[in-house]
């Protein structure tokens, strides 16, 4: 019993520092061209190391049927360091990144991801996470 409390604590500490997609939200719409995506990490109180991550996006080919991230990521919109930092008016760090969405993508519904990692804790171990938003995106 005490083994379950403790494991469920960890994944909830894990998971705490996790990020989330500030914007584009899902549902939402983007145009071809340039296009910002906000990263956003919530408050923690345990250290980590952000490490990097990967936006990228991919067309949903038949409706309802985006591609699965854990097996493709379609075209990689950014790759790089994550730095998210608090700025005025706001009560968590994030980061704007400007993308270029693909003109081929105009007209359609595509699947907006964000592979995050991490060091967590004091081990450290590592922290994995595939975010998702499902975008309309317009033909400028």
């Amino acid at each position: 019993m005490k083994f379950t409390a403790v494991f469920a604590a960890l994944i909830a500490g894990a998971y705490a520092q996790g990020i989330n997609i500030g914007s584009p939200l899902p549902g939402s719409s983007i145009s071809t061209g340039d296009a910002t995506v906000q990263v956003r990490r919530p408050n923690t109180l345990t250290n980590s190391k952000e490490v990097a991550i990967v936006i990228s996006i991919a067309p949903c080919n038949a409706p309802g049927a985006c591609p699965d991230p854990y097996e493709t990521l379609g075209t990689t919109l950014y790759d790089g360091p994550f730095n998210p930092q608090y700025q005025a008016g706001n009560n968590e760090p994030y980061q704007n990144f400007t993308v270029s969405i693909p003109d081929s993508l105009g007209g359609q519904k595509a699947l907006l991801s964000v592979v995050h990692l991490a060091l967590a804790g004091s081990g450290p171990f590592p922290l994995y996470q595939i975010l998702n938003a499902t975008v309309d995106v317009a033909a400028k």
